[in-house]
């Protein structure tokens, strides 16, 4: 598989990202499910671009800190990179920022595996 190149992604918070909204808790900060798939959506970015056709990548493993609150209007950044790659399986080291203060809110490693997209799915039923 090529190279993978870092991906970098920006959100705004909105009143549905919070942890009201999404059920893990109760305060209008973004809510850390959210969080957690944006870090997702940035791994994604990296693999797509060499992912062979009919293929896709599955989170196996989320290793993530939050480590700071975010207000609904908060403008966040989120960044994956490659750290390691065996074969079909690809780890990412991932953080996610404050675009404005810079400050770090989140960092961590999310591991992903190729599948066959079908070949996953005929397994399900």
């Amino acid at each position: 598989m090529p190279q993978l190149e870092p991906a970098t992604l920006t959100y705004a918070v909105t009143d549905d990202d919070t942890a009201a909204a999404v059920g893990s808790g109760s305060l209008p900060v973004l809510g850390t499910p959210r969080l957690l798939a944006w870090l997702e959506a940035a791994t994604c970015a990296c693999l797509e671009p060499v992912l062979p056709d009919g293929s896709t990548s599955v989170g196996t493993r989320m290793q993530v800190e939050h480590l700071a609150a975010s207000p609904v209007g908060a403008e966040v950044e989120v960044s994956a990179s490659s750290a390691y790659e065996d074969g079909r399986l690809h780890r990412f080291t991932v953080s996610a920022r404050d675009t404005t203060s810079g400050k770090v809110l989140a960092a961590g490693e999310i591991t992903r595996v190729v599948v066959d997209a079908e070949r996953f799915l005929s397994r399900l039923t």
